[in-house]
């Protein structure tokens, strides 16, 4: 059995619950069949089994290093990112007339997928070229995507996103990287960002770096942030990278997880011109970079999901194996222990795992078939399906960000002593996990974004066609008689929902109407995910009923549904109501207050 991959799992989640081969049986993916998509799926598996599992631990062990002026890494790396890339796989996802191979977003997740779970550090560095290429495919010229974009989805260059800078984390309206233009169509920029990730190697022959930085002219705030596209290297006349384009890196960062992959800062123009090209209109380089940040945002929610998944599998391996004890009441230690997973606290912990584990894939999966209906359905729904994906994007980023790292604690838990040691992979994927609460944007940040924003947009025509959506699976779970007590309880809970928002939004002082967002978001992907669960339930009843094999699968499914609608989606109601309820706590204590004589 796999360590790194569920392809029951997929295969129920791709073709049983989401009909994936009815959803490509017509429109830019008409052809791509479950034969097809379980040969993308078995040649992913095979090379991140073979080149990029292997080297998780000792690449963890002895990251990159900065050594003049450059991060040096492992050559096992640089072998591993071939291997994806000659097997054609930058290019999956891509439009076949941008030299991409035309794999529906969908397929395209769950393959790369399979990288993330086997080595996340490693898997990084092509998952952010991917995004920055296809910013670049949306809003560059025709020659910014054949000079770059296009060495980009082949394989041969990287690319990397400069948003933050030493005095602005978040707060993009702060930033002062600066870009004057030089006379000829280009710009020179100067300036410092960083916790850029994927810079400063040399593992491929050039890295594109998208860069927010200000015209001289630009007014203050975000509405003066404009974006550059500057290569590490420039461009010979023959398109060829040519000579250093003083890209600086200063270091790298020293982070507790994902640890291959470079974080770093970078200098630009300190040694001479950083020359780069504007991408887009000026002035409107953050509506360009959400784009990328959006894609991105729903990658991390995956990358946090597949690592959940690898904890849970390793732990049930595990708990499988080791033997450990006896039943409560045997107290003769003539009798032969038991495994571990046959005590009740175990099982547990287990549940949990699998609860959040699949729910939170389900929701991956589900947000990038949206993606995907959105090239292919008519233009007048293709604005209701980009509203429910706004809404949804700060939830697929955060949710798994936050359950899917509790899924790791519960693996931890089950190896015991054993899990906090290196002798074991969970307490490295623990590790590896916590980045995603961060990347991307922070659970504050999301959760303002979700209540401050998302549920406001056109009216709050997002939100209702979410609830519409749920609304007619509980109606539909609501007629089977082993589901119906969980479709009644999730009805409830859409209540909690929309009072909690039509508070807030009725709230005139923003601060108070944004005081407890980020509950408001962990409670709402909790209903969200309970829908999915209600969902998976329903199919695995339905499958049972027709005589499918693997029964044991289908029961499986129904005992997770039910430990979320019994542990987990009660939790929601006491954080939604703290959001009703407009609870100043957190608002009212001042700084004062917390700061230590």
């Amino acid at each position: 059995m796999s360590t790194i991959v569920d392809r029951h799992n997929l295969d129920f989640l791709l073709f049983d619950m989401f009909d994936l081969e009815k959803a490509h049986a017509s429109g830019p993916f008409e052809g791509q069949d479950r034969e097809l998509v379980s040969q993308l799926l078995d040649t992913a598996q095979r090379i991140a089994e073979a080149e990029y599992l292997p080297t998780a631990a000792p690449l963890d062990a002895v990251p990159p290093t900065f050594e003049n002026g450059e991060a040096v890494m492992p050559a096992y790396v640089g072998r591993a990112l071939n291997a994806y890339s000659e097997a054609g796989l930058s290019a999956q996802s891509f439009p076949v007339e941008s030299g991409g191979l035309g794999i529906s977003h969908t397929v395209s997740m769950m393959v790369n997928g399979m990288f993330s779970a086997a080595n996340v550090a490693i898997a990084n560095y092509f998952l952010l070229t991917a995004a920055a290429a296809r910013l670049l495919l949306a809003f560059g010229t025709e020659e910014q995507k054949s000079r770059y974009a296009s060495h980009m989805i082949a394989g041969r260059w990287m690319g990397t996103m400069c948003l933050s800078e030493p005095q602005a984390g978040s707060s993009l309206a702060d930033i002062t990287t600066r870009a004057d233009p030089a006379g000829d169509g280009s710009y020179h920029l100067r300036g410092t960002k960083i916790w850029i990730s994927s810079g400063g190697h040399r593992m491929s022959e050039n890295i594109v770096h998208l860069v927010l930085a200000r015209l001289p002219d630009a007014p203050a705030g975000v509405k003066g942030i404009s974006l550059f596209l500057v290569p590490q290297k420039r461009l010979n006349e023959a398109g060829e990278p040519g000579e250093d384009n003083n890209v600086t890196l200063v270091g790298l960062a020293h982070k507790m997880g994902q640890r291959g992959t470079t974080n770093c800062q970078l200098n630009f123009g300190e040694d001479g011109p950083s020359v780069g090209y504007l991408v887009g209109k000026p002035h409107q380089g953050l509506h360009a970079m959400f784009h990328m940040m959006n894609e991105a945002r729903i990658g991390v929610g995956h990358v946090a999901t597949m690592s959940g998944l690898v904890g849970y599998l390793y732990s049930l391996h595990y708990a499988t194996d080791r033997l450990q004890g006896r039943r409560l009441g045997q107290k003769n230690p003539a009798l032969p222990q038991i495994p571990l997973i046959e005590h009740v606290d175990i099982r547990r912990m287990l549940l949990a795992q699998k609860a959040a584990v699949e729910g939170a894939l389900a929701l991956c999966t589900y947000c990038a078939l949206l993606i995907d209906e959105q090239k292919s359905a008519k233009k007048e729904d293709q604005a209701d399906l980009a509203l429910l994906l706004e809404v949804l994007t700060p939830i697929v980023k955060s949710w798994p960000s936050e359950h899917c790292l509790e899924a790791n604690k519960w693996a931890m838990q089950i190896l015991g002593g054993a899990g906090y040691t290196s002798d074991h992979p969970v307490e490295r994927l623990y590790r590896d996990n916590r980045l995603n609460h961060i990347y991307e944007g922070t659970y504050g940040i999301q959760g303002i974004d979700l209540l401050g924003r998302k549920v406001r947009l056109a009216e709050g025509r997002g939100l209702d066609l979410l609830i519409e959506r749920i609304n007619a699976t509980i109606t539909e779970a609501a007629a089977i008689p082993a589901l119906s007590g969980h479709a009644a309880r999730l009805a409830e809970a859409i209540g909690w929902v929309t009072d909690a928002t039509s508070a807030a939004l009725a709230e005139p002082d923003l601060e108070r109407s944004l005081a407890n967002a980020t509950l408001y978001l962990d409670a709402t992907g909790t209903v969200v995910i309970g829908w999915l669960w209600l969902w998976q339930a329903m199919v695995a009843v339905r499958r049972q009923e027709g005589g499918a094999a693997n029964r044991a699968f289908y029961e499986a499914k129904r005992a997770a549904c039910d430990y979320f609608f019994r542990y987990q989606l009660p939790r929601a109601q006491i954080d939604l109501g703290l959001v009703k309820a407009l609870d100043d706590t957190c608002l009212a204590t001042t700084p004062g207050q917390l700061r230590v004589a």
